[in-house]
């Protein structure tokens, strides 16, 4: 099943519930810059509100296209009114197209559905290593010195987004909403779950324990 994961800088009337549509899967991230990035498996759109709390919706999209991790997505500027100005203004920035909020569930997921849709595996046709440690993404396989390690796919989603921010504590939220398993909600303990089998497959490879408890905090990925 192909994938669409999809940055929100505001609210959605409707919720960010995934929601899928023949083969394809949409994920909805409710996002701002000063978090880190969620795991992003597929086609990367964004939906930039024009005012936001910490900058402008524009420069939020300068910033978009300047970060190699962001500059190709799809970004759709939510504007608060039809006005002609803003939205020349949008596109100079380097908006895609533009959208007059308030923005809801249906008229989001209209806008993506009716565009011409990219291969979602074109955006993860790589592969991300620390050290002896290789994450193979379109292959979904990991390894540690060319030895496989089986790994169930909440874990080896959990341990591509650690190599991707080794020396970085994050806490059991944090890793909730990289995965985007916010809607429906689950326990903050199912994290310790999934990172007790990581440990294990990682041990039975022969990787040690990389993966460290930061007490009252969280779980970081030590650098190899």
């Amino acid at each position: 099943m192909g994938r669409i994961d999809i940055l929100l800088t505001g609210e959605v009337e409707g919720g960010f519930a995934p929601f899928r549509h023949a083969d394809i899967e949409l994920v909805l991230h409710r996002w701002s810059l000063a978090s880190q990035l969620p795991l992003i498996e597929g086609s990367l759109w964004a939906f930039v509100e024009w005012v936001l709390p910490e900058m402008s919706g524009l420069e939020l999209c300068r910033r978009l296209r300047c970060d190699p991790e962001t500059a190709a997505a799809h970004i759709t500027m939510v504007l608060e009114e039809d006005d002609q100005e803003d939205r020349k203004r949008a596109l100079r920035t380097g908006a895609d197209d533009y959208i007059v909020g308030p923005l809801t569930r249906n008229a989001l997921l209209d806008r993506i559905l009716s565009g011409n849709l990219t291969d979602p595996g074109e955006a993860n046709g790589r592969r991300v290593a620390l050290g002896d440690l290789v994450i193979d993404i379109p292959a979904f396989q990991a390894r540690w010195r060319g030895k496989g390690i089986a790994l169930m796919p909440n874990e080896f989603r959990l341990l591509r987004y650690f190599v991707e921010h080794p020396g970085r504590v994050f806490t059991r939220a944090q890793l909730i909403a990289a995965l985007g398993k916010q809607e429906p909600a689950i326990d903050e303990r199912t994290v310790d779950v999934w990172i007790g089998r990581l440990r294990r497959a990682l041990k039975a490879a022969g990787a040690g324990n990389p993966l460290r408890t930061v007490r009252s905090l969280g779980y970081v990925f030590d650098e190899l």
